[in-house]
């Protein structure tokens, strides 16, 4: 698997672990505080939605600085909630929330590598021209026909996600919040390679090169409690298809379900995904608490790839 190439940096898939630190420039994301910095435990901040623009970029500019300082590799800006139940938004309002936040943490941190977390080709082509080097489509390329076309334009890497969401089969519990209930699958892992290689191919189809490809299986996407389960302990039969892999587990829902806890109380059960995730051949993790899942990194890298 060749390594990934992006400015300044180098991705060395299999040496060690990538970590992605999120920041949410949403009034409605289902942890809640995507951008504090890394305290789990700590007070949830006044939404980014009730405070002004210039508010708002301060507050992400800070947090980038301690998701930076604390080990992460990647800063994932996104302007609309994936979570079920959530309020669409039209291309110009996510670009009014995330292209003044990328614009600026790329003028104060210019070799922070950033993502924009976005299914639209408008929104990504604005976040590369901004300072944005990646592309993580949570509809892998199939939300919106463009996009594919944008991103080998700008030669940006795609973060590829399965998505199977429906929001019909969504049970929301007040404390837990959202489940996936009788998410259908002949086969769960045949099925998930399946759709990712669907992807896959109108990815090459717009011109993007396979090195430039990164595979998400969806964790908490049009899955339930147990198919999520499954799938981070089978995460190698997802990495056999010959991409690096991004696992995404942090606070989710199926946690929650497992532990009967509410996401601000969800570290411990997204250490332990993390830490199976990586076992299982995960190359980037996308987490919510950066410095301690930094550290899970770094040390399951000391314990299953002899990295310290």
């Amino acid at each position: 698997m060749k390594s990934l190439a992006i400015g300044k940096h180098t991705l060395a898939w299999g040496e060690r672990t990538y970590v992605m630190g999120i920041l949410n420039i949403t009034p409605d994301s289902f942890s809640g505080d995507g951008l504090l910095p890394p305290a789990p435990l700590s007070p949830l901040p006044p939404s980014l939605q009730e405070m002004g623009g210039e508010g708002r970029v301060r507050e992400a500019r800070g947090v980038a600085r301690a998701f930076l300082a604390s080990g992460a590799d990647i800063l994932d800006v996104g302007g609309e909630s994936t979570r079920p139940g959530s309020q669409p938004v039209d291309a110009e309002e996510e670009m009014s929330r995330v292209i003044p936040v990328i614009r600026e943490i790329a003028a104060e941190f210019p070799d922070a590598l950033i993502s924009i977390d976005t299914c639209k080709a408008a929104v990504a082509e604005e976040a590369l021209k901004a300072g944005a080097s990646l592309v993580n489509d949570v509809w892998a390329l199939r939300a919106d026909p463009g996009l594919a076309d944008v991103a080998a334009r700008y030669n940006a890497p795609v973060i590829l996600m399965h998505n199977r969401s429906q929001p019909a089969n969504v049970e929301v519990r007040e404390r837990l919040g959202t489940a996936y209930l009788g998410a259908k699958y002949q086969n769960l892992i045949a099925d998930v390679k399946r759709e990712l290689m669907d992807s896959v191919a109108i990815a090459r189809a717009a011109g993007i090169p396979d090195e430039h490809i990164i595979l998400d299986p969806g964790i908490g996407f049009g899955k339930t409690v147990e198919q999520n389960l499954e799938l981070i302990n089978r995460l190698d039969e997802i990495r056999s298809l010959g991409y690096p892999i991004l696992l995404g587990p942090s606070r989710k829902s199926f946690i929650g379900y497992t532990l009967d806890l509410p996401p601000d109380q969800r570290v411990e059960g997204t250490a332990a995904a993390v830490a199976v995730g990586i076992l299982r051949g995960a190359d980037v993790v996308r987490v919510h608490d950066v410095e301690a899942m930094a550290r899970v990194a770094r040390m399951t890298d000391a314990l299953v790839r002899r990295k310290v």
